[in-house]
């Protein structure tokens, strides 16, 4: 038997607790109630609810999950934070998770994904998913300038981080769709963006929940190794959909990534042994 040490007191997050803030909240729900763990959505930096909103939601739910989608405060409908940090999204996340009916699946996509690291050591999630993880560090920050310098240098120096359409999405997806979600992207709070790129490692899941990493080696946002690292960090190894772009979710074939998270939720995973 093995004994897992939790941090229930974190000093400075009790002494200056998160503000708290108007989060926008999408959901889908089904038409029977099953009993299954509700899904929440957590977009990456940039993105809102409203990108898994356009597929996801109702897909999940027609398959029988409750299915919620967060904008991050800041981005979406949510109200504006300049200032926010990881620790402020990861507030988010727990927040909106501890309101839902039953212990929660925590599905985080790009930066969003870091986010759900984060919040995983403070809300004992059902199970974790993480949609090509932007998981960051400064491995992270050389591989964005290597690819995307243009894009990187600005956030380096406290502006925006830009992605082009081409890099979040497969040429399977018509042009004229492409840029109407490339123009609803917005922008994450510029010391969350400098902590994506250069912060610590987050603390250790609370429970041990099992976490499935996928994503896409032709993405042009997280190379194929990055894929392989994160799912190593859970002793697994990432599924992977050829021909995708970085925006799973909005991408041509957007069924087949969420079909195989319901799949995989549907065989309930067991927590790791301890």
């Amino acid at each position: 038997m093995s004994i897992e040490r939790v941090r229930i007191v974190r000093a400075r997050e009790w002494a200056r607790p998160e503000r708290p803030a108007r989060r926008e909240v999408l959901s889908a729900v089904p038409q029977l109630e099953e009993g299954r763990p509700p899904l929440l959505f957590v977009p990456g930096f940039g993105h809102g609810a409203w990108a898994f909103a356009e597929h996801w939601l109702e897909h999940a739910a027609s398959r029988g999950f409750p299915a919620y989608a967060l904008s991050l405060r800041g981005h979406g409908g949510s109200e504006p934070a300049p200032g926010a940090t990881l620790r402020s999204y990861a507030h988010d996340v727990t927040q909106v998770a501890a309101g839902l009916p039953r212990r929660a699946v925590l599905v985080g996509h790009g930066a969003g994904a870091r986010v759900v690291t984060h919040a995983l050591a403070r809300y004992p999630a059902r199970a974790a998913v993480l949609v090509a993880p932007v998981l960051g560090g400064w491995g992270t920050l050389g591989a964005a300038l290597r690819r995307n310098p243009g894009g990187t240098l600005p956030a380096v120096f406290g502006g925006g981080l830009r992605l082009s359409r081409r890099q979040l999405f497969s040429r399977e997806l018509p042009d004229a769709e492409a840029r109407r979600y490339a123009a609803r992207l917005g922008r994450a709070g510029r010391r969350a963006q400098w902590q994506l790129l250069t912060g610590r490692e987050p603390e250790p899941a609370v429970g041990r929940p099992p976490v499935l990493v996928l994503g896409s080696p032709d993405d042009r946002v997280v190379p194929a190794a990055a894929l392989t690292r994160a799912a190593r960090r859970y002793a697994s190894a990432p599924l992977l959909f050829p021909g995708m772009g970085h925006d799973l979710m909005l991408d041509a074939r957007w069924r087949e990534p969420i079909d195989a998270i319901l799949d995989w939720l549907e065989k309930d995973p067991a927590p790791a042994a301890g």
